[in-house]
C-alpha cells in the first residue's frame, strides 16, 4: 500500500513538472502574477456582462408573460 502512494505521488510529481503554469519564474512580486491577474480579470467581467443579460432577459419575459396572463 505504501508502496503504492510513493509511486502514485512520483508520477503526479513529474507530470505537474510538464504543466505550464500561468505565472512567469522569472519576474518578482506582482508582476511574475500578471497573466494570472488578467485571466482572472477577464472572467470576472465576463461573468457580470453574462448575469447582467441574464437579468434583462428574465426582466423583460417576465413583464412579456405578465401582459400576456393579465387579461389586457
Amino acid at each position: 500500500m505504501i508502496k503504492k502512494l510513493v509511486r502514485y505521488f512520483g508520477e503526479v510529481k513529474v507530470e505537474l513538472k510538464k504543466a505550464t503554469w500561468p505565472w512567469d519564474p522569472k519576474e518578482k512580486g506582482v508582476k511574475k502574477y500578471k497573466q494570472l491577474i488578467d485571466s482572472t480579470i477577464v472572467v470576472m467581467i465576463a461573468m457580470v456582462l453574462l448575469g447582467a443579460y441574464v437579468a434583462v432577459i428574465d426582466f423583460a419575459m417576465r413583464n412579456v408573460m405578465t401582459f400576456l396572463t393579465s387579461g389586457f
